[in-house]
């Protein structure tokens, strides 16, 4: 099988395992249907029970229908056994009903185990034979729920052995109802809820911390990547605040229009900046101008699908969202598998790495939420699977593409203020470094030294070696003179064959000197690169600072001083301020 084959083959694999689930599903809601009475749910010594198969379900196109009306006709609805399909409800209202009988001792609850439906009622008839009615779900605000938790959670008759037939009402106009039904005893229900919450807040926990950082980097190297990721991440934590029930427990709890406004921006918001981020990363423009132009339209189409959503709230405005996502999903794909297969920047294939997971496992949940796929773990619980798998990558991506472009400005700007050919700095930059030097000297009455280098038989070994033996020994002469760079000393190119050696306060004359000779030494060892080549060396150096003298004038003097080392003079080390103050005295 080639490289080519095997992303056709696997797509082709998942589309028709959606077709099936399709198709599996139509089947499902097309069976014949149940008797008007719910099998009674057996509790037993058992502390949790599904309501898979175990209830019956029924759409009220109208929506008008009360308990009391639709428990009265009851034995005359079309009924159909609930199992774990999606339930479409896009008008009126779905009843879905069950009888248990709890025993005494410890609460029972109904959990629904989903939170983003608009409204959901439970009714049923306590021993007086009254209504006792509960709300729950977004449209209602988590502090008025019967159990105020993360899942809508609705109290059950007081346990006594005798059944109790229980009405779930649940009203959303977005459609699905996909959530998986359980009777639960009030142990079992705080096990379960302190394990999710701590999972989640160890989820949620990672996002902020990744966002935070990637925040930081935005500002410090004003990267639009990094910050095109924290806001990824910022609005996919907001979107699974909404989706996990937790904004709602912890953040809003007052407040279920936050809860709305949350859920009707995602996915639609969160994949725009998703595919924001690719594009920023992946660079389609590089491959096709009209690639580039389309991902721009497509993030426009996003943004408004999800502004048009978010005024008209309905299940033609989600449908178009959703739609647009997959198209997203598919363009995300394909900039990713170019960056994989063309990109030659490691960051490339790390951010296809990355989205990988997350594209695949996102197409389960966009299955259900389109009625293609029905409930499971992976229609649940996909993305969230899929981002805590591809968040580090991404992290990592983003980091080395940021430090790639920091090393290349970094190479820009030192190549500015560097000699090409031996990567030292240039008279300029010595100059400045000399005068910033110098004030700090007068400033501690401290001597910082300057140590003048000239190559004088530059020009022989030109004759008889060539050109290229002229570069190799300046290029030699530039690692002499790193290697003799101590601590903070600086040394540059000042010269067509001349260099400088910076050497920090406080310093002293021994120590100059010292250095002097180590480096007129250097030259007459052996050196691989230029076999048989003896490097000739000039000096000179001087204590500083001294009076009326800046960093040019000090350099430029220094320079000056190698003029008056000639081939007939016996020493290659000169002492300029030795030579000074000889002078001084003679005159």
């Amino acid at each position: 099988m080639t490289r080519r084959a095997r992303p056709l083959r696997f797509s082709c694999a998942l589309w028709l395992w959606l077709a099936l689930s399709w198709a599996w599903s139509g089947a499902s809601a097309a069976e014949a249907p149940a008797p008007g009475v719910p099998p009674l749910v057996q509790v037993g010594d058992l502390a949790e029970v599904s309501l898979a198969e175990r209830s019956l379900y029924w759409i009220d196109e109208s929506g008008t229908l009360s308990a009391d009306q639709v428990e009265a006709q009851a034995p005359e609805l079309p009924w159909r056994l609930r199992r774990r399909e999606n339930q479409r409800a896009p008008v009126g209202a779905l009843w879905i009903v069950f009888e248990t009988a709890t025993p005494a001792g410890l609460p029972w609850f109904l959990e629904v185990a989903s939170s983003v439906n608009d409204h959901l009622e439970l009714h049923y008839r306590n021993r007086e034979g009254r209504w006792v009615v509960q709300h729950a779900g977004t449209g209602v605000e988590v502090s008025q729920w019967p159990v105020p938790g993360r899942l809508p959670t609705f109290k059950l008759s007081p346990g006594g052995g005798e059944p109790v037939r229980y009405w779930l009402r649940v009203m959303d106009s977005h459609g699905d109802f996909a959530a998986p039904l359980a009777v639960v005893r009030q142990d079992a229900m705080q096990v379960r809820r302190e394990r999710a919450q701590f999972v989640l807040g160890c989820y949620f926990g990672v996002l902020a911390l990744v966002a935070l950082a990637s925040f930081i980097n935005a500002v410090a190297f004003r990267d639009r990547a990094s910050a095109m990721f924290a806001v990824c991440i910022l609005l996919l934590g907001l979107g699974q605040l909404g989706r996990s029930g937790l904004g709602g427990q912890h953040v809003w709890p007052e407040s279920s229009a936050w809860n709305e406004a949350v859920l009707e921006l995602w996915p639609g918001a969160g994949v725009a900046a998703g595919l924001w981020l690719v594009k920023l990363l992946t660079d389609p423009a590089r491959l096709s101008r009209a690639l580039d132009l389309g991902v721009w339209a497509l993030i426009a189409a996003l943004l408004g699908a999800t502004a048009v959503h978010v005024a008209i709230d309905n299940a033609a405005s989600l449908t178009l969202v959703l739609t647009l996502t997959g198209l997203a999903l598919v363009a995300v794909l394909s900039m990713v598998l170019w960056g994989w297969i063309a990109g030659k920047e490691r960051h490339l294939r790390l951010v296809a790495a990355a989205f990988v997971p997350v594209a695949v496992l996102a197409v389960f949940p966009l299955g259900r939420d389109l009625g293609l796929a029905p409930a499971n773990m992976l229609t649940r619980f996909g993305l969230y699977i899929g981002a805590l798998l591809a968040l580090p990558i991404l992290y990592y991506a983003v980091n080395m593409r940021l430090m790639a472009r920091r090393e290349a400005e970094l190479r820009a700007s030192t190549l500015v203020r560097a000699d090409p050919l031996t990567g030292l700095p240039h008279r300029q930059a010595m100059t400045e470094r000399l005068d910033s030097s110098l004030a700090h000297a007068r400033t501690q009455k401290q001597n910082c030294a300057l140590l003048c280098i000239r190559l004088s038989n530059l020009d022989a070994i030109g004759e008889e070696f060539g050109r290229e033996a002229v570069d190799k020994a300046l290029v030699v002469t530039a690692s002499h003179l790193r290697r003799l760079s101590v601590g903070y000393d600086m040394s540059a190119r000042v010269g067509p064959r001349e260099f400088a050696l910076l050497m920090e306060a406080p310093t002293t004359r021994e120590a100059a000197t010292s250095r002097a000779q180590q480096f007129v030494a250097s030259g007459l060892r052996d050196v691989p690169a230029l076999p048989g080549v003896t490097l000739r060396y000039h000096v000179t150096w001087t204590l500083l600072p001294r009076a009326q003298l800046d960093g040019a004038a000090t350099v430029q003097w220094a320079v000056d001083g190698l003029d008056q080392i000639t081939p007939e003079t016996r020493k290659a080390i000169r002492a300029l301020d030795v030579v000074e103050e000889g002078a001084l005295r003679q005159a």
